[in-house]
């Protein structure tokens, strides 16, 4: 019996609208409490509101705990909601005084509660196999030019090209093209008018042409995710439209034993 109730607790159509509310008005909480004059003002009443949203994560977690062990630990959401929960439980005091910025994940929370944000993570996660190959493709293409940068201006240029990790942070910074060509490109041009052959051809490689393979890789997995999704979908309606289906046959084989009973009658 106490199961059932809680069960319909769980399953209220208010249940997970009024968690969201809680995750965003622990966020606001969380900012504020970053605020000195805030602090100033309400700063207990802040800390109290914290504890007290902290308080109801966890009765909603021994709920759902209760009302479903076994697929709780099933679902990689509720698992990621555990997880927050429990990082904000443990004492921040002493080494583990860091924790305490880290409450500002339960913000994170959103993502499991939002179905539309839960199919954008699924889309990057069915992402990250293609993404990989991509960044081993990328990291060899700084290799390789930072090696050959090192090479060529390390002499004069030691700041940006002395050692393979500056080069390969210079390459980063010429391929965010973030203040790539006055701030470095033209310097470097000055002392090697022909050092454009090398930078122009690695701006168009990664930014131009493997950055975007990210985007298609993503748009990829998305587009699967909603067409999973959509399968899905069609298939629960097929289901659902079979079973009516065979319900009404049923009712008018009743209907028609119960005529054929009155007409012998």
């Amino acid at each position: 019996m106490l199961r059932k109730r809680l069960e319909q607790i769980v399953n209220h159509r208010l249940f997970e609208p009024t968690i969201i509310v809680l995750v965003v008005v622990n966020a606001i909480v969380l900012a504020l409490e970053t605020v000195p004059q805030a602090m100033k003002f309400a700063g207990p009443f802040l800390k109290v509101m914290d504890v007290t949203i902290l308080g109801l994560f966890v009765v909603e977690i021994l709920l759902r705990l209760s009302v479903d062990c076994r697929g709780f630990w099933r679902d990689p959401w509720r698992i990621f909601d555990f997880t927050i929960v429990a990082v904000a439980l443990l004492p921040a005091v002493g080494p583990l005084a860091v924790l305490r910025a880290f409450r500002i994940l339960r913000v994170l929370r959103l993502v499991s509660t939002v179905p539309s944000m839960r199919r954008v993570v699924n889309g990057l996660m069915q992402a990250l196999p293609g993404m990989g190959a991509i960044v081993l493709l990328l990291g060899l293409i700084f290799f390789v030019f930072a090696v050959i940068s090192t090479k060529l201006y390390a002499v004069a240029f030691p700041d940006w090209f002395g050692t393979l990790g500056a080069s390969a942070y210079t390459l980063f910074q010429i391929m965010t093209l973030e203040s790539w060509s006055m701030g470095i490109v033209r310097p470097v041009m000055e002392i090697y008018p022909w050092s454009w052959v090398l930078f122009v051809p690695f701006i168009v490689m990664t930014a131009f042409a493997v950055l975007n393979l990210f985007i298609g890789v993503i748009v990829d997995a998305m587009q699967s995710q909603q067409s999973a999704e959509a399968h899905d979908e069609r298939e629960a309606m097929s289901a659902e439209t079979s079973m009516i289906l065979q319900e009404v046959r049923a009712l008018r084989a009743e209907v028609a034993a119960l005529q054929r009973v009155r007409a012998a009658e």
